[in-house]
């Protein structure tokens, strides 16, 4: 036996002879020659152990092959969390792909086509983003919503106050914790009122001559309920003090899905001075931050030096101006999705999957907007149950599937899922269900 695994081990061809195949070859100008050699190196491992022929090592090394030089694995969301941080939250739209596409090389991203001088950073970005919300004098844009807070904070609060509710002092992911990211930039947390309970005379017995801002916090990821109060905008721009608000969940104007939900127009229209809003999130778009308001105070944030180290690159510019001013992104439309619909394509879905042999029913389900958005807020849905033991080869399949498991069940949510996808979802649920041999 050991006889036999040394010849095969001999018959192993070298590296060099297997990266002249042709397949290879050009493999190698599209993903660099380290990941080619790291799939060729597999393969010639598996011949050496015996699991496959040393005649089949090209073959099994072109299999190995990844489709793209990035390990960002693409995912069929069907978890029913439209926004689902762990997944990349918004996918983006088509004409926002294309953009990114398009500027991907050379780009006018600070050069003026018509004068041949320098131009500004990002203007057509800004221009898309004051014409989707008018009710602001100035905007601005900056890698993420918690670089909004320590851009405002540092420019406008260093030294100096924040007045803020202890009902608001939310945990934004991963351990970071809004108060902690605002001391950071210099800022004193001035905390009033309670967990349940803050009322605008709160906010008024703290201001003094220390006072940066007041600042209001959407708690987009939790609710309370019961025994509650809390001060509005309009309330709170009464007091004299300029006033931020933290909408979070990147809602420019109301939708009549998520009624409950606050924007940034209509926080401006109360009397905000500054609001802030993702826009990966409710938008729909790339990871920003965004920032709306007052012309001096977009100003004094966008001439900072910090504002340098936040900026956002072309890559971003192109998406955020595409979602903008393109067709509805994939978020506003899973928004716009009717459950009847949802229901029909789970049950075509389920119909297909049971011909195969496969365990499969559809059922109504409820989603989240999730990303935090409308907590609390479930949205009517329809999904296809599976045996839970499907779940762990589905996340291995390409496209991966991501569902969620329940009372024994997978559920695969559909309303985060095109249904142009419907038929790429059935297929990895079959090749689960029935894998080809080898």
């Amino acid at each position: 036996m050991f006889a036999v695994v040394d010849k095969a081990r001999r018959l192993v061809p070298k590296t060099d002879a297997v990266l002249a195949d042709p397949r290879l070859a050009a493999a190698e100008r599209l993903l660099g020659r380290t990941l080619v050699k790291d799939a060729v190196h597999r393969a010639q491992q598996r011949a050496r152990e015996g699991v496959i022929e040393p005649s089949a090592v090209c073959d099994e090394a072109v299999a190995e092959l990844p489709e793209l030089a990035a390990s960002l694995t693409p995912v069929l969301n069907a978890t029913g969390v439209l926004l689902h941080t762990n997944l990349g939250r918004a996918p983006l739209s088509a004409a926002a792909v294309q953009a990114v596409g398009a500027a991907a090389g050379y780009t006018d991203l600070e050069f003026d086509l018509t004068t041949g001088s320098r131009g500004k950073r990002g203007a057509a970005m800004l221009a898309a983003l004051g014409r989707a919300v008018p009710d602001a004098q100035a905007v601005h844009v900056v890698n993420n919503n918690a670089a909004a807070l320590v851009l405002t904070a540092t420019a406008l609060a260093a030294g100096k106050e924040i007045v803020l509710s202890r009902g608001e002092m939310i945990e934004i992911g991963a351990g970071f914790r809004l108060p902690e990211l605002l001391a950071s930039t210099g800022a004193t947390i001035r905390e009033v009122g309670s967990t349940n309970r803050t009322t605008v005379a709160d906010y008024a017995a703290a201001i003094g001559p220390r006072t940066g801002f007041l600042l209001k916090v959407h708690p987009s990821n939790y609710l309370i309920q019961g025994f509650t109060a809390s001060a509005g905008i309009a309330e709170l721009a009464e007091l004299g003090v300029p006033v931020v608000g933290d909408i979070g969940s990147g809602l420019l104007a109301p939708h009549p899905v998520l009624p409950a939900e606050p924007d940034a127009a209509t926080w401006l229209k109360a009397g905000a001075a500054l609001v802030t809003a993702s826009g990966d999130k409710l938008l729909g778009g790339p990871q920003a931050g965004l920032l709306f308001g007052k012309a001096d105070l977009i100003g004094a944030l966008a001439t900072h030096p910090l504002a340098r180290a936040l900026r956002v690159d072309k890559l971003t510019a192109a998406a955020l101006e595409a979602t903008l001013l393109g067709p509805p992104p994939p978020v506003l439309m899973a928004l716009a999705s009717d459950k009847d619909v949802l229901m029909e394509r789970a049950r075509r879905l389920a119909s297909t999957l049971a011909g195969g042999g496969v365990d499969a029913v559809a059922v109504w389900s409820q989603a989240a907007a999730g990303g935090g958005g409308a907590p609390g807020v479930a949205l009517a849905s329809a999904a296809v149950s599976l045996p839970a033991e499907f779940a762990k080869p589905l996340r291995a399949s390409r496209p991966a599937v991501i569902g969620r498991v329940g009372d024994g069940r997978l559920l695969l949510d559909l309303y985060a899922i095109d249904q142009a996808d419907d038929e790429a979802l059935g297929a990895a649920v079959l090749a689960v269900a029935m894998p080809p041999c080898r």
